[in-house]
């Protein structure tokens, strides 16, 4: 399994927006065979600041399985208006250090 991490700085008045975008796209995440589960996060601190964890079976079912599936349009139709204010997204494994 690979963690994905997206880190977005979206303007409040452009949460409520952002937040049906993603609704949207995770239509498109719960279709692929891919993903494995997914949450989107906004900073109680910061509310700007949102973070997406996705997990995906492999690296390679992300960027070759999902990008290449009838899914990927669609999702990427409804998150690009933010893709200019996204920060970071990265893959990540994961370690051993983790709650029982």
């Amino acid at each position: 399994m690979v963690l994905e991490y997206i880190r977005y700085g979206i303007p409040p008045e452009q949460a409520e927006e952002f937040e049906a975008a993603y609704r949207t796209a995770s239509e498109c995440l719960d279709q692929s065979e891919h993903c494995l589960g997914y949450e989107l996060a906004r900073s109680v601190e910061a509310p700007e600041n949102y973070v997406l964890r996705i997990e995906w079976d492999s690296l390679d079912g992300h960027e070759r399985g999902f990008r290449s599936s009838a899914e990927f349009r669609p999702f990427l139709a409804a998150v690009e208006p933010y893709l200019e204010q996204l920060a970071e997204m990265r893959h990540y494994e994961a370690t051993t250090v983790q709650s029982q």
